[in-house]
């Protein structure tokens, strides 16, 4: 990639594109505010922890599907699919339309589709890997002793949790409630155990024993 310039956000220095200039606003424009927030923090902790780990990266691939992750994280979902690949199918035309390539555009929708199953994110190429570490720091703390603290106060003072955790569980909740069904291979899974009365999950054991085979 040429040279790109850079601009400092929240005391950190972050690639300043256009496509991740309309990135950020078209996150502002799907997301609440402390969704948006949240995915902000989440790209600013991905990209220091990429500076603090010297892990070289796609600087606009790790801000687009960062950005970009939770566009159908709210109580508007309606599926058919997980919200995670809803998603990243819309990241998937919003990168096409700006002029990425096949490989990037897979990286980005891998990004979004794997935010929440660090499992295998984490494992993933360079990109993938810290945008699931960013979105992990914000959202359980992995990795929480990997930032200087001052970093930290500094991002989450520029953007604010407002209430991340419960507005974030009334969305998981809702989603358990309303589409069961895209829930059971992912934590969405544990709010709909711990929280939503009459929320029964389908068990793998059941369906390999159900399997249409003989053996």
């Amino acid at each position: 990639m040429t040279d790109i310039h850079q601009r400092t956000l929240a005391g950190v220095s972050v690639p300043d594109t256009p496509v991740i200039a309309r990135a950020i606003e078209f996150a502002r424009d799907k997301c609440e505010p402390y969704l948006f927030n949240h995915v902000m923090r989440s790209w600013l902790f991905a990209v220091r922890l990429g500076q603090v780990q010297q892990i070289a990266c796609d600087p606009e691939v790790l801000a687009v599907g960062t950005l970009l992750h939770d566009v159908t994280l709210n109580e508007r979902f309606a599926g058919p699919r997980r919200f995670e690949v809803e998603a990243a199918d819309i990241a998937r035309d919003f990168v096409r339309e700006n002029g990425f390539d096949d490989r990037r555009t897979q990286l980005v929708w891998d990004c979004v589709a794997l935010n929440s199953t660090a499992s295998i994110g984490l494992y993933k190429e360079a990109e993938v890997a810290l945008c699931t570490a960013g979105i992990c720091l914000d959202v359980v703390g992995l990795q929480y002793q990997a930032l200087p603290a001052a970093d930290i106060q500094r991002i989450v003072e520029a953007f604010p949790r407002l209430q991340m955790k419960r507005r974030m569980s009334g969305c998981f909740c809702h989603i358990a409630r309303t589409h069961p069904e895209t829930t059971y291979d992912n934590f969405v899974r544990d709010f709909g155990m711990r929280h939503v009365g009459g929320y029964k999950a389908v068990s793998a054991v059941d369906l390999v024993t159900d399997a249409p085979f003989d053996e």
